[in-house]
Formats: structure tokens, sequence, C-alpha cells
């Protein structure tokens, strides 16, 4: 048997396994629910974003969390350092919220100009607004996402009656024009594919765990235990590795579709993604050139080459790469329905995205390789510090 069959039929069980792990583990993804009732005495929660540069996103941010109907909520906004108008937005907005009657939240703003040393930007905003915060639970979530009113009542119910100590939410990603779109949520797929993000929902494991920027609702007492954002304090991926951290602790962790209450614009144009993807790729695979090649032979193998061969194998190693083909899309499909109620019209993309994420994985390993670190946020990184943390 020549190596090109050997290969077509270990990528067709590798789909036929992926599949059948995935068909499984979707049932452990459920929608976050309405809640019907408060706990008799509403835990206090204290809401932390990070803005930095954000002066086009952060007030329709706040001003949605400042329309939450949940009973008991602060907001602590930290502006990391902007060049923009970024802090004096949020100043206008916090003067505003004082002189509404009808807006009971109150909203502090943390103004940072200086970073010190050992610290990512945005994890180093975080852990001041936790310093600030006076709440049981802490919300950490972006600038950028747009909550239903009854997000945080829906969450805290949840948490108080399943008794869980982190809480993170997919939210509805929206991208414009079809390659984008299809890029975004091919990013998500394969991220979905590798972290298997239904295993958190088991409660007999400690790995692997999983957090999500949009939404990472903790325990203050479980987020203390683990060492707070000083314990990830260099990490770019800070909120998948909050949520691995909690869950290596033992604490009991879920993870909800929140496609009905939470939503984004990840990025606003394709070469937008691409750079943003590129600063933090690599630490992904914990700055390892080895892992990153796998990753890169997995991209080319399983997603790519199907649909090569496809095209030009006219026999039945062809065959098989059609049934692989078949089992992405479905597979794709299902997961953008289940997890963002999206159709996936945007399937027959599969390889030219598969294509642009191999190149931003190869640019991020490269860019990183050539600087000696990374760039984040305006500060430099260097490569051996990174790895350290």
């Amino acid at each position: 048997m020549s190596t090109l069959g050997i290969i077509a039929i270990l990528t067709l069980l590798y789909w036929l396994f992926i599949s059948l792990d995935a068909h499984k583990g979707m049932h452990l993804l459920h929608n976050l629910a309405r809640s019907t009732k408060l706990p008799d005495k509403p835990p206090l929660v204290s809401v932390i974003i990070a803005a930095k540069e954000e002066e086009s996103t952060i007030l329709e941010t706040v001003r949605y969390l400042l329309s939450q109907n949940y009973p008991r909520l602060e907001i602590i906004a930290v502006n990391d350092r902007s060049q923009d108008a970024t802090g004096v937005r949020l100043e206008e907005l916090r003067r505003w919220s004082q002189r509404k009657k009808d807006v009971q939240t109150p909203l502090q703003i943390i103004h940072i100009t200086h970073l010190p040393e050992g610290w990512l930007g945005k994890n180093h905003a975080l852990y001041q607004g936790y310093q600030q915060a006076r709440g049981q639970y802490l919300l950490f979530t972006d600038a950028d996402i747009l909550f239903a009113p009854h997000t945080i009542t829906d969450a805290v119910s949840y948490m108080k009656e399943q008794d869980v100590h982190h809480l993170t939410l997919t939210p509805n990603m929206l991208a414009r024009g079809a390659l984008l779109n299809g890029f975004v949520h091919f990013f998500l797929f394969s991220f979905s594919l590798f972290v298997r993000p239904w295993r958190a929902n088991l409660d007999n494991s400690r790995e692997p765990g999983i957090g999500i920027g949009a939404f990472n609702m903790v325990s203050r007492t479980a987020y203390e235990a683990i060492g707070t954002h000083k314990a990830i304090a260099l990490r770019p991926d800070d909120d998948l590795q909050l949520g691995i951290s909690l869950k290596k602790a033992g604490f009991r962790q879920k993870v909800l579709s929140g496609k009905h209450v939470l939503q984004v614009e990840w990025y606003r144009s394709l070469k937008e993604a691409i750079v943003g993807l590129e600063k933090n790729l690599f630490s992904g695979f914990r700055y390892s050139y080895t892992i990153a090649l796998l990753a890169c032979i997995g991209q080319l193998l399983f997603f790519i080459f199907p649909w090569i061969g496809l095209l030009f194998l006219w026999d039945w190693r062809g065959a098989l790469y059609a049934v692989v083909v078949v089992l992405q899309i479905l597979l794709y499909r299902k997961l953008m329905s289940h997890l963002m109620s999206k159709r996936g019209d945007e399937a027959y993309l599969l390889p030219v995205s598969a294509s642009l994420l191999l190149y931003t994985i190869v640019r991020s390993v490269w860019l990183t390789w050539k600087q000696g670190g990374i760039y984040w946020r305006g500060t430099f990184y260097s490569l051996r510090e990174l790895k350290k943390k």
C-alpha cells in the first residue's frame, strides 16, 4: 500500500473518531438557561474589564452592563495605559451614571499608567481590578462584549443551583464578509476540536479546563486559591489559562453556550484577525517549536489534504478523502449550530480558512523567533521571560 493510501486511511479514522467524540460531547454543552428565581441573598458580583485603546467599544459594553437586572453588581473598568480616548470616555460614562437615578450599579474607573516587570498588561489590569473588587463572585470580561440584560442573573442562579465555582460562556461571534466569517468560525472549530471544551463539564476529570475571555465568572475563594492572575502573569492566553488552573485545582467548572446572551465582533477585518492571532498563537503551544510543528502538520494532513485529495486522486484514496470532506462539513455545521446558532453555510471555505490559519501559526512562530519574543499591548516580552513563566 502506498504512503498516500496509508495517510488517507489514518485521516478517515481520525475524522470518524473526532466526529463520534464531538457528537457525544456536544450533549454536555447546554445553553445558559433563563433564571426563574434569584437566590434569597444574591451575592455581590464584581465585573472587571481591562481596556486598552478601546474607545470605539468600551462605552457600549459598559452601558449594556449598567443595564443588567441583577440587583447586587459593581463594575470596575480598568484603563490600561490607553493612548486614545478610552479613559476620557470612561470618566464621562461614570459621571453620566452618577446623575441617572435609574442606574443603581456603581461604576469604578482605575487608570493604570505604569506596568511593573513580570506582567502582561491585561493580566496586570485584571489583577488591579480584583484588588478593588468586593464581590463574592468575580466576572472577568472583555471590553467589546454585549450582554443581554438578564445574563448575570442567569449565570449567578446557575452557579448557585449547580454549586459551580467557575462558569465560562461561549459568545455569538459576528464577522463581516464571507472570508472573515469563515476564518473566525474555522478558528473556533479547530480550537474546539483541539481543546474539546465539553470535557470541562466532566466533574470526575481535572483536565482539560477551559476559560473564555468573553465571560469568566469565578468565585473569589477559587480565584484566590489558584494564586489569582499573579499565577498567569505572563500568559497571553490568560482567559484559557485561568480555566485550566481552576480545573486542575479541582474546582467545579462548567462551560455553556451563551449564544443568546453574549455577542462580540471579534475582529473587523481578515488582516486584523491574522495580526491579532499571530501575537498569541505560539503561546498556546507553550512556545514549543515541536508542538507548533505538529500543529502545522495536523492542519495539513487532517484539514487541507483531504480537499486536495478529493480533487486530484481519482481512485479509492480520493473516495476516502471525499468521505472525510463530508465528515468535516457535517461536523463544522453541527458545531456552528450548537455553539452559535449559525448554519455554517461558509463550510465551502474550510480549506481556505485552514490554509489561512496554518499561515497564521507559521507567522506567529517565525515572528516570535525573529523578535526574540512578542509585542503585547505595546510592550515587548522576551521569549526567555515568557518561557520561564
